[in-house]
């Protein structure tokens, strides 16, 4: 009965938590260097969920091939996704075209879930990540920018990609690995990736004031250890398409808590764009159903 009411619940639950992620990069963006910030992240994380697993005596992999598809996961989930989305934003991407660049994640991912996966994408299904993404650039094209650096699209593309490529891998290679284990693993390799990109492109720059402090928490306990942890369930008891979508609702909620928190405006346009993608992640929803 438990499992049952999680899996209720998760996919809101994750939707809401992983959606403050873009309040915490706005709420700490003035006090620390944005990779700094992840690789700070990363070890605390990782640090208290090996706390967490060695109390509660999970079981840690023992052979390498377990470890090392953890450690690629890691990388790809964690380290060149929100590595390349931080760095591409830093160097001039308008945070409206980086969020219409992840809105592709659940088109790309259809597309490889069939040849990678054997997953089956019906028409309907299709149809709900259509409107989904369609909902998502009606909630962002209010704060799309005129000036589009190629480089910086091309890395912000470039981590897209590795997210999609994290998820296919995590569905297929992290179903016998106890979850806070990992998530330890998976941060390792978030790590070992990360702090090249610190030591050649960053100051190590962090200001400990009460915003970025804040952040920090929030970030270890509500983003690394509860919303991946949802996401690495929700991977885990679904198919990755009907994961996917779910990152349609993601703007949305956020532009919801930026009207809360920050006084933003909310357009008639953005509004509409919040019911199609609503509309469409129910219709993915349905067609797996």
């Amino acid at each position: 009965m438990p499992s049952q009411r999680l899996a209720r619940i998760a996919p809101p639950l994750f939707v809401v938590i992983w959606s403050t992620g873009f309040i915490v990069a706005r709420l700490v963006a003035p006090h620390a260097e944005p990779l700094t910030f992840l690789l700070v992240r990363y070890t605390l994380a990782g640090l208290v969920l090996t706390v967490i697993a060695v109390m509660a005596r999970a079981q840690w992999p023992r052979s390498a091939r377990s470890w090392r598809d953890g450690l690629v996961a890691g990388a790809l989930l964690h380290g060149f996704y929100l590595g390349g989305v931080f760095w591409s934003v830093k160097h001039g991407l308008p945070a409206g075209i980086s969020a219409l660049v992840a809105g592709l994640q659940p088109l790309v991912t259809a597309a490889f879930a069939g040849p990678l996966l054997g997953e089956r994408v019906s028409p309907r299904s299709w149809l709900g990540i259509g409107l989904g993404f369609l909902g998502a650039c009606l909630v962002v094209f209010p704060k799309l920018g005129a000036g589009v650096p190629p480089l910086s699209l091309g890395v912000a593309v470039l981590g897209m990609l590795s997210m999609t490529l994290g998820t296919l891998w995590q569905k297929r290679t992290g179903g016998g690995v106890d979850l806070r284990v990992n998530a330890v693993i998976q941060y390792i390799g978030a790590s070992v990736v990360t702090l090249p990109m610190v030591l050649l492109t960053e100051q190590r720059r962090m200001d400990l004031t009460l915003p970025l402090c804040a952040g920090l928490l929030w970030a270890v306990f509500g983003l690394s250890i509860g919303a991946v942890g949802l996401l690495l369930y929700l991977i885990r008891q679904g198919a990755v398409v009907g994961v996917a979508t779910l990152l349609y609702l993601v703007p949305p909620v956020a532009a919801l808590m930026a009207f809360g928190l920050f006084g933003e405006t909310l357009s008639l346009m953005q509004v509409a764009g919040m019911a199609l993608a609503a509309l469409g992640v129910h219709a993915v929803v349905r067609a797996r159903r």
